[in-house]
């Protein structure tokens, strides 16, 4: 994206100029020594804008990738900060591959006053080639933080330090020479890929709602996604993960019709543990997965042909 002033940080989307990644790359250069590129350019969109069949061609294209080239290192891709940490997560899910995927973005268009494009960009590199990021499954480098695709959440609108990771923190850093440094590894629930890996094979994946709850909220919204088909619903509740009585009783409903119902939260920390509570009504709880990763989890593991009984309990394992 580029920006119409030196100081737009915050409506660059509507300049209406938005310049391929390898003319940005280009005038970035030199990014890190020794490091050689080749640039792959598969579309350019805004990240509000992503959707299932972005998500699924992309990652055909990295596991062709990953699995066609013994001489890459790694792959970087460049993403626009609102979903980033939506495609990383999929990414994870749906992709086994041993050499780092890293996904980076800018708070600041490059051409912009303090622009975190080419820092971000050169550490993000630096994590593609180094040896201690391989079989980290995805990663997202912001702002010199390292970030494991589960726990990464953007908690910014337009801070440089935007993306944190709840509870757990970052998994290392890049340091300012762009050496990499690593604290810890995370745990990558690498059990179910393989059944998850046929969701690439999905064009159209089943509907996936999210229902957020408020004091007063009734049934509607519960009720629509019912009528427009919905596969599933996460009912992201008021902590510690519960609804209104309108709302519960809504969902008892979408059970009753086949709906598989999945109860979060809205706080940022803490599970929604397995309880009687949740069990006597037929709903699943959602553990401390992200709403919206839960949801991705979801439309994945329903394209994905998994047996819905089988999907509470994968809940758990991520």
């Amino acid at each position: 994206m580029v920006g119409r002033s030196a100081y737009d940080w915050v409506e660059y989307g509507e300049s209406g100029q938005v310049r391929p990644v390898t003319d940005v790359v280009h005038e970035l250069q030199p990014l890190l020594e020794g490091v050689e590129l080749e640039m792959i350019s598969f579309r350019a969109v805004a990240s509000t804008g992503i959707a299932w069949r972005d998500w699924v061609e992309l990652g055909r294209l990295v596991r062709d990738l990953a699995a066609t080239r013994p001489d890459a290192h790694g792959i970087v891709i460049t993403h626009g900060t609102a979903s980033l940490e939506d495609t990383a997560w999929f990414l994870e899910l749906v992709v086994q591959c041993r050499i780092p995927v890293v996904l980076v973005g800018a708070q600041r268009p490059p051409n912009t006053v303090g622009s975190d494009a080419a820092p971000n960009l050169r550490a993000a590199l630096a994590v593609a080639v180094a040896p201690v990021a391989r079989d980290l499954g995805v990663l997202v480098v912001m702002d010199n933080c390292i970030y494991g695709a589960r726990d990464v959440r953007k908690t910014s609108n337009f801070a440089l330090d935007a993306f944190e990771a709840g509870e757990f923190g970052p998994l290392g850093r890049v340091d300012a020479d762009g050496t990499v440094v690593l604290r810890r590894r995370p745990v990558v629930a690498k059990s179910h890929s393989p059944a998850l890996a046929g969701a690439l094979a999905c064009d159209a994946p089943p509907r996936v709602d999210l229902v957020l709850s408020y004091a007063g909220a009734d049934g509607t919204a519960i009720d629509a996604f019912v009528r427009s088909g919905a596969s599933a619903i996460i009912s992201v509740g008021m902590p510690p993960g519960r609804c209104t009585p309108e709302e519960r009783a809504a969902l008892r409903e979408a059970v009753a019709v086949g709906v598989l119902v999945v109860q979060s939260s809205r706080a940022p920390r803490g599970a929604v543990v397995a309880q009687r509570y949740n069990r006597a009504d037929g709903i699943v709880s959602g553990g401390d997965l992200a709403p919206n990763k839960l949801r991705i989890l979801l439309m994945v593991a329903l394209s994905a042909g998994l047996p819905r009984a089988a999907i509470g309990e994968m809940l758990h394992d991520f």
